[in-house]
């Protein structure tokens, strides 16, 4: 049997995509034998012939179809941090629920209040592969909100890393916290680095 209905540049296929492709239950699960694909979990299938560029962030939208990439994932993502965060931080609304959690890569949900959720989602398309992870304003904001979790510094490098862009936009962090209640906090950090 041919693979040929699958493209190495994606790594993660929903089954209706496969299904999309043409392919039944039955091919599904013979190319499952040969190691072409690796069952993920009801839902969504690994491609090991994948021959991209790798990105943990497309197995937390395996697992997590609703989720956002958010916080520190997110910072690291828009190169604000230098801190590796140890699991991907990934954002859903709070009264969601996840079937499965993954061994690997360790997930850190967070549990976001509908408004927190909403504003500023963007889908990175790379290719064939896709995740969801918040704008660099909203990260910035959120990151503020949580500075007693994340820590001081590393927010303060955060928004230090911000300031230096060219391509900031200070009204839509203040928008952002406003939205997030955290305005006054965002205002004395930037009176301060600004």
């Amino acid at each position: 049997m041919k693979n040929t209905q699958l493209s190495n540049d994606q790594m993660i296929y929903s089954i209706q995509e496969l299904k999309e492709k043409g392919l039944t239950y039955y091919k599904i699960n013979r190319l499952v034998e040969r190691g072409i694909l690796t069952k993920l979990n009801k839902r969504y299938y690994e491609n090991t012939l994948f021959h991209g560029e790798y990105s943990e962030f497309y197995y937390a939208y395996a697992y997590v179809p609703n989720g956002v990439i958010c916080l520190m994932s997110a910072a690291v993502y828009y190169n604000l941090s230098t801190v590796r965060p140890d699991a991907i931080d990934i954002a859903i609304p709070r009264k969601s629920k996840i079937s499965t959690i993954p061994h690997w890569p360790v997930l850190n949900i967070c549990y976001f209040t509908n408004d927190r959720y909403t504003s500023g989602i963007r889908i990175v398309n790379d290719g064939d592969n896709r995740f969801r992870i918040y704008d660099i304003e909203k990260t910035v904001a959120d990151i503020v909100f949580y500075r007693e979790k994340i820590g001081i510094e590393e927010t303060k490098e955060i928004l230090t890393a911000y300031l230096r862009r060219s391509d900031r936009n200070l009204n839509q962090l203040i928008r952002y916290a406003e939205l997030l209640k955290c305005g006054d906090v965002i205002k004395k950090y930037l009176e301060v680095l600004v």
